[in-house]
């Protein structure tokens, strides 16, 4: 099994790996910018690749991006930057994306390529836990409800704590993006039948779906894409 394989066979949570392969091959891989295919494939080499965002939920968001014409956008959690990468190629040469996250050491990992992709301008890299940073753009009145787009792919326990937040940052209509709200499938598995390191994480996800799903501030839509992911439009 090649590298490229080897990444997306973990993260689909469709019926087979072979159907999950052919929405790969026929949609996404075709149609994927070269910057992206480059990091992804040198993603699939690290140890923790598992966090990658899936392809073909990056594939969705960039369309997401595009339908509400994003220019200023939020991300929480980076990792080796894929995600990143796909927003910074997305949005208009004058866009600005606030990037999070606590280890900048995987960010660099992708750093070459998103220079080479020219978009490097775009992003402001911010080392930090994210919720003093939600809280320190929220100081300046300027900036409530003036982000078109947010993805959020960092630890499962603060995500509601960050909702809260970007539902203050986000303007009416822009959209925020939860990765892994299907927790490999577990949330639909009984307690006894999850295995026992993904047990913390589906309890945290049950618990921030339901929350999600009662917010009356946001149209929701749970895709399953990737290991799940959970769009919500802000609607007041």
């Amino acid at each position: 099994m090649d590298s490229k394989k080897a990444i997306s066979f973990s993260k689909g949570l469709l019926q087979s790996e072979e159907l999950y392969q052919y929405v790969l091959e026929t949609s996404v891989y075709p149609r994927e910018l070269e910057p992206l295919r480059e990091l992804r494939m040198l993603t699939a080499t690290h140890p923790r690749a598992m966090m990658a965002t899936a392809p073909d939920a990056g594939q969705l968001m960039a369309m997401l991006l595009k339908l509400v014409n994003a220019q200023k956008t939020i991300e929480v959690g980076v990792f080796t930057g894929y995600s990143l990468l796909l927003t910074a190629l997305s949005i208009p040469k004058d866009g600005k994306i606030t990037a999070i996250d606590v280890n900048r050491e995987a960010y660099e990992i992708g750093l070459p390529i998103i220079r080479n992709a020219g978009v490097e301008h775009k992003i402001n890299f911010i080392e930090s836990e994210a919720q003093p940073i939600l809280d320190k753009l929220l100081e300046d009145h300027g900036n409530e409800g003036s982000f078109d787009f947010a993805f959020v792919d960092a630890d499962k326990v603060n995500y509601w704590n960050y909702h809260e937040r970007l539902m203050k940052l986000l303007k009416v209509g822009g959209i925020v993006v939860y990765d892994n709200t299907l927790w490999g499938g577990t949330v639909a598995l009984s307690e006894e039948s999850t295995p026992e390191n993904m047990k913390a994480g589906r309890q945290v996800t049950i618990e921030f779906n339901k929350l999600l799903a009662a917010d009356s501030r946001v149209q929701i839509s749970h895709a399953p894409s990737g290991d799940g992911i959970t769009i919500c439009r802000r609607i007041y």
